[in-house]
């Protein structure tokens, strides 16, 4: 029995696609990760902008996103992008207005755009993110 070409060279390319990713899985690679406590969000605090002392956090009931005060009053939104987290420092261009499950914040910069959080302290947080 003879088999084209082509399907051969599918055959190989499927069964080492079914390789990599049983070693993705193996080497636990990938992932989505997701804030599991405030020390999580302090740690992700601290990479987005080093010396960020977080003195109060807030984390969606998901766990990817969180919202974290420093004792200056500068607010920090972190958002899962990917496999990893990405933060930004709220300016007075940001809104925030309390929705009926949570939080919808427009951070004011396009490129990382507008978040839904859902969490149980929503008002706090909107009220403080106005009042920037």
């Amino acid at each position: 029995m003879d088999f084209h070409p082509l399907l051969i060279q599918f055959g190989g390319s499927f069964v080492a696609i079914l390789v990599l990713a049983g070693l993705v899985a193996v080497m636990k690679l990938g992932g989505r990760p997701s804030f599991k406590n405030e020390a999580a969000v302090a740690l992700a605090a601290g990479e987005v902008e080093y010396g960020f002392d977080v003195a109060r956090s807030s984390i969606t009931r998901k766990g990817n996103a969180a919202l974290a005060r420093d004792a200056d009053g500068r607010i920090m939104l972190i958002k899962r992008h990917g496999n990893k987290f990405a933060g930004r420092i709220l300016t007075s261009s940001a809104q925030a207005q309390e929705d009926v499950d949570g939080l919808a914040v427009h951070t004011g910069e396009r490129r990382f755009g507008s978040v839904r959080l859902s969490l149980s302290d929503a008002s706090y947080w909107a009220d403080a993110i106005n009042r920037l």
